[in-house]
């Protein structure tokens, strides 16, 4: 059970404080609730963007890792279609340094052509080379192209094509940053070596004066029910044929969400798995296979991603995996095995919140979700799942009409 104290600034801010004495440490995270499906279909890789941006300068610290560095501190950043994530840990005794960085970014960046062009280029330069000259780095642009239609996450967090970053024009940027990365918009949480008093006036005195912002509504395009499957070929200067499939699930907090979870570990959790044991192990179809999730926040993807072994025709392939999936379809799985993927999930769940950063990164994302309380509910909604609900979430899951199928060969 992860204990926290929550209270909210009168400018929006929702700080949440998790105290931990075992550790020296003391670490701050701010949340904000801007993802690449907030950004315009002709502007996109703007999230992405300003996680570079956040790096390069605020309006009274120009260069934000030095004073972390001197005092004992380091610190990352994660951008994702649904939310981009600022981390820093610092020695406990050094706490207000990182509340004076962290809100000096919140309060304004340094905005000027120069620290645009410069993280402009890194960025461009990270598409080029992960997503354009990179064998298979277009394989998931093409896949959530085919997969969505309407919804932004048609493309992904990098962008959906290099020209938007390299056109990024400076008040587009400052536009995009006034708009969603204001205290209304962020939450921010304070855990370790810490105490609430302590937290309650450091967060007033540096982010309190920060001008609140418009609370940022969403009112995304959501996707209509596919009705028909979907296949594309394509051909590449790839070495080994490759093939995805997709499959659309539901949303982070309905209980499908849980139930695909738990079939993604069935059918490709590791070396023990179904699609593993039985067209990698036995049949020798694929080198390589998996099958995994995005955990995104609205409705998502299932997939099931491999690379076909030398000498075998995709179609031999692609019928293989339909046959591992309708096992799942037809019988219901043993309660061992679905106690074996259940134990799993719950290690997992335990070994995040051992560690503090792991822990404020998890009640940043709950409150995100609606309510930091769910991170210690989680569990539970695993449990309660049957090997019936495993049995009849893959018929609807795994239904031809919802099928998303990429052939990725390689050029003769």
């Amino acid at each position: 059970m992860i204990q926290f104290e929550r209270f909210v600034l009168d400018n929006g801010l929702r700080v949440l404080v998790h105290e931990d004495p075992s550790t020296p440490m003391a670490v701050v995270n701010v949340l904000y609730d801007v993802g690449a499906r907030d950004e315009h279909p002709d502007k996109t890789g703007f999230a992405h963007l300003f996680e570079h941006l956040m790096f390069g300068g605020s309006i009274n610290i120009p260069d934000y890792d030095e004073p972390l560095q001197r005092a004992g501190g380091e610190n990352n950043a994660y951008t994702t279609n649904d939310l981009t994530n600022y981390y820093c840990q610092v020695p406990a005794q050094n706490l207000e340094t990182a509340f004076w960085l962290e809100s000096d970014r919140m309060l304004s960046l340094a905005f000027s052509e120069k620290s645009l062009d410069v993280q402009r280029k890194v960025v461009c330069e990270e598409f080029k080379e992960h997503y354009i000259n990179k064998p298979y780095g277009d394989i998931w642009h093409k896949m959530r192209e085919l997969a969505y239609k309407v919804h932004p996450y048609r493309w992904m967090t990098i962008g959906k094509e290099l020209s938007h970053v390299e056109k990024a024009h400076i008040d587009d940027v400052k536009a995009f940053f006034f708009k969603h990365y204001r205290p209304v918009n962020a939450i921010l949480v304070v855990a370790g070596n810490v105490q609430v008093e302590q937290v309650k006036q450091l967060a007033a005195k540096w982010f309190g004066h920060i001008p609140m912002g418009d609370q940022y509504v969403r009112n995304l395009p959501q996707e209509p029910v596919q009705t028909a499957a979907r296949r594309q070929v394509v051909e590449a200067d790839v070495p080994v044929d490759a093939f995805l499939a997709t499959w659309h699930m539901d949303a982070r907090l309905d209980k499908g969400y849980y139930i695909a979870d738990l079939i993604t570990e069935v059918l490709g959790g590791g070396a023990s798995s179904r699609l593993y044991q039985q067209l990698v192990k036995e049949q020798r179809l694929f080198a390589s296979i998996d099958c995994y999730h995005f955990g995104t926040i609205e409705k998502g993807l299932v997939a099931v991603d491999g690379k076909l072994a030398e000498g075998v025709a995709i179609e031999t392939a692609e019928a293989a995996v339909q046959a591992v999936l309708q096992q799942v379809q037809e019988a219901v799985i043993s309660e061992q095995e679905l106690q074996k993927v259940k134990n799993k999930t719950e290690s997992v769940i335990a070994f995040e919140d051992m560690n503090v950063m792991s822990r404020a990164n998890s009640l940043a994302f709950y409150e995100l979700l609606g309510d930091a309380q769910l991170m210690n509910d989680e569990l539970q909604r695993y449990q309660e799942i049957t090997a019936e609900d495993i049995r009849s979430y893959s018929q609807q899951l795994f239904a031809q009409t919802n099928s998303n199928v990429l052939h990725y060969l390689r050029k003769k």
